[in-house]
C-alpha cells in the first residue's frame, strides 16, 4: 500500500477546489482524497480490506483522512434518511433489523452490515471480500440476518431492499452469474453455508421490503452513493 505525500496530496486538494463530492481512501492501493468515484473505485478495486467512504466539503474529507475510519465508517454513521410524513413512519415497523450490501465496482470489493432500524446500532458486518457483487452481498446478508435473530431467539422482521435477494431466500437458490475465482473463493464459502442454512433451519422471522422511493435509504446502507 503506497501513502501519497504531502506535497501531492496538496496539489490535489488544489485542483479538487471545485468538486461536489470527496472521496477518503484509509486503506486501498493508495491512500488519500480523490475528487471522483473513478479514482476512488481504481484505488480500493480488488483491494481486500480497503475503507473509503464520500463527504460533501473538503474540510469533511481532510477531518476524515486524517482521522480513524472507523469514525466514519460502521457502527457511528447515522442511518441516511429522508424526512417521513407522519404517515410514512406509521408504515414502517422501527421494531426490527436492516440488512444491506455495498460493492466498489461490479465485480468488485463486496461487504454487508445488518443494523437496527430504529438507531442504526450495527450487530454484524462481514467483509470486503474482492470480486462479489451487490446482490450477492444482499443475499449474504440477509441469510446472515435470519441466522442472527434465530440465534438470538428473537422474532424481530428483518428489512431488506433487494427484491432478488428475497426471491433466492423464498426459493432457497443462488442464481447469481458471478464466476468462481480463486480471489472469491471465501464468497462462495459463504453462500454454500447460506444455502446449507436455508435448507436446514426452520424460522418465523418475517422478511419485508424496504420501501426506498417513500422512506429512503435503508438504515443499513452504507452511505456510498
Amino acid at each position: 500500500m503506497r501513502k501519497e505525500n504531502t506535497t501531492t496530496r496538496n496539489s490535489k486538494l488544489k485542483k479538487m477546489a471545485k468538486s461536489k463530492k470527496y472521496y477518503v481512501v484509509w486503506e486501498g492501493h493508495e491512500t488519500g482524497i480523490f475528487g471522483n468515484w473513478a479514482d476512488c473505485q481504481r484505488m480500493t478495486k480488488n483491494f481486500s480490506g480497503a475503507r473509503y467512504k464520500s463527504f460533501k466539503t473538503l474540510a469533511e474529507a481532510e477531518e476524515a483522512f486524517d482521522g480513524d475510519s472507523r469514525s466514519f465508517i460502521g457502527q457511528n454513521k447515522k442511518p441516511t434518511q429522508r424526512p417521513l410524513s407522519e404517515a410514512s413512519r406509521e408504515n414502517i415497523i422501527w421494531d426490527s433489523i436492516s440488512v444491506d450490501a455495498a460493492c466498489s465496482g461490479n465485480p468488485g470489493a463486496m461487504e454487508y452490515r445488518g443494523v437496527d432500524t430504529q438507531t442504526g446500532f450495527e450487530f454484524f458486518r462481514q467483509g470486503p471480500f474482492p470480486y462479489g457483487t451487490n446482490n450477492v452481498g444482499e443475499f449474504l446478508a440477509l441469510v446472515h440476518g435470519l441466522a442472527y435473530l434465530k440465534q438470538k431467539g428473537s422474532n424481530l422482521p428483518i428489512y431488506t431492499d433487494s427484491k432478488i435477494a428475497m426471491s433466492w431466500i423464498q426459493k432457497k437458490v443462488f442464481r447469481s452469474k458471478l464466476k468462481k475465482t480463486a480471489a472469491n473463493a471465501r464468497i462462495f464459502e459463504l453462500v454454500e453455508r447460506a444455502l446449507y442454512w436455508l435448507k436446514t433451519n426452520d424460522y418465523d422471522t418475517k422478511i419485508l421490503k424496504w420501501e426506498t422511493k417513500d422512506w429512503g435509504e435503508i438504515p443499513a446502507d452504507f452511505g456510498r452513493k
